[in-house]
């Protein structure tokens, strides 16, 4: 199946000299969970803006569901909706007007009863006859995403959809991403809160200075570069490690009352119950001991420190 979105060889450089984009290629797959990744100034908000006919590219192409974003942008733009970071809305309006009117946009026939759904399930039925300027900022980006979904849109968009709002919301946001993607909708979203693109991803890509410096299935991703510690409490501190230990790499922390050991989930061979037995040979006893897991933001992190 091809991709729903193609950009390639993709570049930006605005009049001032500075080079948003460089050099992208991604492909993003047809109603998958896609999590863009990136500091700030990475790049990512100069790409979604890009797919979606904002910002005009310097070189490279775009095509979403088939239609080239410059050539034939009304088509194309007509597949996407976007969830901006910024709250951008028409504050005089009622919040049944605007996505109302949103829709209209698209060249879509008018249809209460989708509009009516789509409110509803956002919570927002009871504020339709609501002026903008009168909700809260989390209601405001709530009429944001109805606005998004007005034309019934197969690709959609959210950029740092949970920046600012209520937990509440972030909840609800999350459940309706979910109800999306299993209707057949493609979700591409940028976030500061790894933990959702873990939890929500199929695929994640990372961006860093205008670059994508890795794409991968997240759960492929985490087990490739995911680490798995040991953390052994010990029965009496130290103040240092005996040599026959040095080839385990160790660790002590909590001033010498903890032991930390470090292994690849790959590797055919832990290493821990060696490092057991010679824990007992040196004569170090512990009370107790646990392991973790590397998180997704562990892991993006590390990838940043080593290109920097």
């Amino acid at each position: 199946m091809p991709p729903i979105i193609s950009v390639t060889n993709l570049s930006k450089t605005y009049g001032s000299g500075f080079q948003a984009l460089r050099n992208v290629n991604l492909e993003i797959r047809r109603g998958e969970i896609f999590a863009l990744l990136g500091p700030n100034g990475a790049g990512k908000t100069t790409l979604i803006s890009a797919i979606c006919g904002i910002v005009r590219p310097s070189a490279g192409t775009i095509s979403a569901d088939g239609h080239d974003i410059v050539r034939d942008f009304r088509a194309a733009r007509a597949k996407i909706g976007l969830v901006p970071q910024e709250l951008t809305t028409d504050a005089f309006e009622t919040v049944w007007a605007t996505v109302n009117f949103s829709r209209g946009l698209f060249g879509r026939a008018p249809n209460p009863a989708y509009i009516k759904a789509t409110l509803k399930t956002l919570s927002l039925w009871d504020k339709k006859d609501s002026r903008i300027m009168t909700l809260s900022g989390g209601m405001k980006r709530r009429v944001l995403i109805a606005k998004a979904l007005s034309h019934e849109p197969q690709i959609l968009f959210l950029d740092e959809p949970s920046a600012g709002v209520d937990v509440e919301l972030r909840q609800d946001m999350w459940r309706l991403v979910r109800t999306l993607r299993d209707s057949g909708v493609t979700i591409i979203l940028t976030t500061h809160y790894i933990e959702e693109a873990e939890e929500m991803a199929d695929r994640v890509g990372v961006i860093s200075r205008g670059e994508i410096i890795l794409v991968e299935e997240k759960a492929e991703l985490m087990r490739k570069l995911g680490r798995k510690q040991l953390t052994l409490q010990l029965q009496a501190p130290l103040e240092r490690l005996p040599p026959a230990l040095d080839a385990y790499r160790l660790e002590l922390a909590r001033q010498g009352s903890e032991l930390v050991y470090t292994y690849d989930t790959q590797g055919e061979r832990t290493g821990i119950t060696a490092l057991l037995r010679d824990l007992a040979a040196a004569g170090i006893r512990f009370k107790d001991l646990q392991t973790s897991q590397s998180s997704l933001e562990d892991i993006f992190v590390g990838l940043l420190r080593e290109r920097a």
